[in-house]
């Protein structure tokens, strides 16, 4: 049920924020429990339903400051059959869970709605195994048909279109796609890669990116980056700064961390890294790639980093008022 009025950012020249890494701050920063690193858990009562909107506000109040976009992003990455089960619900509590997860993001919208100049609400899909290693791998079309069921759901939400975080293989991405393609929903594909700048599985993003874009009946409308710092992969982009695949990226939400996957996995302290650095690095970012629009966290971040982000990002004809 993809809303038709509301501009998406590839149809904009506009900058759009997004939030940081919801999880990492509400786990490390907040206090909370999230099973299998699953935020949707806490839609289950009203404290943390409660947290997780004001999580979303705090941003939405960044882009205000700031006159940005916003996307809105549904706080489902672990909300797929497999990790429901894990955590203890019903397989059947996936209808459940993504609608109520989309309702709080419409809230947010019909509250907000007259203060930006655009807030789009994406349905966000995670990977069906462990964000960082391509474990269990599937099929094109065993990722599709795992995948149908949630977007299946998102299709009859007011969603406007739907983001796969955090994917590490590429059949898993172009399942994802197809599956988007078949209930007629814009489709966003963002990739995490090691500290080389590839996929975990050691494809580049030239080659994810083709791959996905010939393998599908409607492209993604663009490409995303996240769950990994700049330094990680801005030499791979540079190599390919005149070809046509880096152009196809359109947003980035990279960590805090310098750290490599494998050190985060052992890590038992939140590493927020440099919040004025990682924005320089976004800031590098964008002036090498100008079709870049869309910004934000993750693992690590908060709203800090953000507003870092955003300040050195958006050209500086508007100033935050710090009083």
């Amino acid at each position: 049920m993809a809303n038709s009025k509301t501009t998406l950012p590839n149809a904009s020249a506009n900058l759009f924020l997004t939030d940081g890494g919801l999880e990492t701050t509400l786990v490390f920063l907040e206090g909370y429990e999230l099973p299998f690193f699953a935020a949707f858990d806490l839609l289950k009562d009203e404290k943390g339903y409660n947290a997780i909107r004001e999580y979303y506000r705090r941003y939405l109040n960044i882009a205000i400051d700031f006159k940005t976009g916003f996307i809105l992003e549904s706080p489902t990455w672990r909300a797929n059959p497999d990790w429901i089960e894990k955590i203890g619900y019903s397989k059947s509590a996936t209808l459940e869970i993504n609608r109520k997860a989309v309702q709080l993001l419409v809230d947010l919208k019909e509250e907000f709605q007259d203060a930006l100049p655009a807030i789009v609400i994406s349905g966000c899909v995670g990977p069906r195994g462990d964000g960082y290693k391509p474990e269990n791998k599937m099929t094109i079309e065993e990722a599709q048909e795992y995948h149908s069921e949630q977007i299946e759901v998102f299709a009859d939400t007011h969603i406007d279109m739907v983001s796969a975080v955090t994917m590490n293989y590429v059949e898993e991405a172009i399942g994802i796609a197809r599956a988007a393609n078949a209930v007629n929903l814009p489709v966003v594909i963002s990739f995490t890669v090691e500290t080389n700048g590839k996929l975990p599985t050691g494809m580049g993003l030239k080659e994810a990116i083709e791959q996905v874009d010939e393998s599908v009946k409607e492209p993604p409308i663009y490409f995303m980056i996240n769950c990994a710092h700049p330094t990680h992969f801005i030499n791979e982009l540079q190599d390919g700064i005149n070809e046509q695949w880096t152009k196809r990226i359109r947003g980035i939400r990279a960590n805090a961390s310098c750290k490599s996957h494998a050190e985060l996995d052992e890590a038992t302290e939140l590493d927020r890294g440099n919040p004025h650095e990682l924005a320089s690095e976004n800031k590098r970012l964008k002036e090498t790639f100008n079709q870049l629009n869309v910004f934000g966290g993750c693992c690590g971040t908060d709203e800090e980093h953000v507003l870092e982000i955003v300040s050195q990002v958006k050209t500086p004809d508007i100033k935050r008022d710090c009083a």
